[in-house]
């Protein structure tokens, strides 16, 4: 597997469905055999139900990866300290009950496993330092976080698949607040002001650093926002991107459009998480803007549908609704593949 590109079987195992990370609830052993059963011939994951609390979210489970490195939960929200408290054994607990549960469901599983972490930038940009600014602010914490981080996503995959050693795993990168970051639009600690941009060039190699955790492991970086960095994504070693379709204007499009002929997967956000899902709709409205771009729908082979963003805020009802409409959306793209 290169830096920039799949496998070649990738053109032959799409479309698929998937999720991007989150469930509701705080029973975890029936979330992860939810997305078992509904995805078990699709793309299933590792679901994060951050209604457990602190620890359990998504900022929380990745500081927890961190090794030399020790994050406590102020009133403010997350900020580095000097050595491990409670909220760390907390974290750790809720870690090995994910993977207890993890490992039980998928007993003697082989096919893929997608487990997801928040990425350096979104971290840093969400972390405070000890003296209360966002970590991003500082030149020093902005390398630490990155070289822990990497080694914390290696020791994760490689301890997951060591529960679930048939898997073909697969790495997700949240990205969320990667565009702050990029656009220099994090508030200081006052709130009146605007820390500095950070450089181009040095978000993509921590980014790049990170993903190198995975090894030879497929990888995607996620990001919900209006304008994603596709480019910079792929630029950083990223095998897919997932974002939110349905957010994607006409120079979106085409740097998608760019990252797709270059053989990287797309993970389509094309379900809302804020309405019904109606996949046939859903497709059409992505099969149109395919179309506009120039892209071949043989192409189509390497998207992976989901909803635009985590299920948390959904009536677990409505979560399994949301991951039904995955599949069927899978199942009209792959009727479109020949179209």
């Amino acid at each position: 597997m290169t830096a920039h590109s799949l496998p070649s079987d990738v053109l032959t195992a799409g479309p698929l469905a998937s999720g991007i990370g989150s469930l509701p609830g705080t029973d975890v052993r029936e979330a992860v055999r939810t997305v078992r059963d509904l995805l078990g011939d699709q793309l299933p994951y590792l679901p994060e139900t951050p209604a457990r609390g602190p620890g359990a979210d998504m900022i929380g489970r990745a500081v927890g990866l961190l090794p030399g490195l020790h994050v406590d939960r102020q009133p403010a929200g997350w900020r580095f300290v000097d050595r491990p408290g409670k909220d760390a054994s907390r974290t750790a607990a809720l870690r090995r009950q994910d993977l207890d549960e993890l490992a039980e469901a998928y007993d003697g599983w082989t096919g893929p496993l997608k487990v997801q972490v928040a990425g350096p930038w979104t971290l840093l940009g969400t972390v405070e330092l000890t003296r209360g600014e966002r970590a991003a602010a500082d030149p020093g914490a902005r390398r630490d976080v990155v070289a822990s981080l990497a080694e914390g996503v290696a020791a994760h995959l490689a301890e997951v698949a060591r529960l679930v050693p048939g898997a073909r795993l697969v790495l997700q990168i949240d990205e969320p607040g990667l565009p702050a970051v990029l656009d220099g639009r994090l508030p200081t600690r006052s709130g009146y002001g605007r820390l500095r941009a950070v450089d181009r060039a040095e978000v993509r190699d921590g980014l790049r650093e990170v993903l190198g955790g995975a090894g030879e492991r497929e990888t995607v970086v996620h990001c919900c926002a209006a304008e994603v960095p596709v480019r910079l994504l792929t630029e950083a070693g990223a095998h897919g991107v997932a974002l939110d379709t349905g957010l994607l204007a006409g120079p979106g499009w085409e740097q998608l459009a760019e990252a797709v002929e270059s053989g990287h997967r797309v993970w389509a956000g094309m379900l809302p998480t804020d309405a019904a899902p109606e996949p046939r709709a859903a497709v059409a409205r992505l099969l149109g803007a395919w179309d506009r771009v120039g892209l071949e729908r043989a192409r189509l082979r390497q998207v992976v549908a989901t909803s635009g963003c985590g299920l948390a805020g959904l009536a677990p009802s409505a979560a399994v609704v949301s991951l039904r409409a995955a599949v069927a959306a899978a199942d009209e793209l792959g009727g479109a593949v020949e179209g």
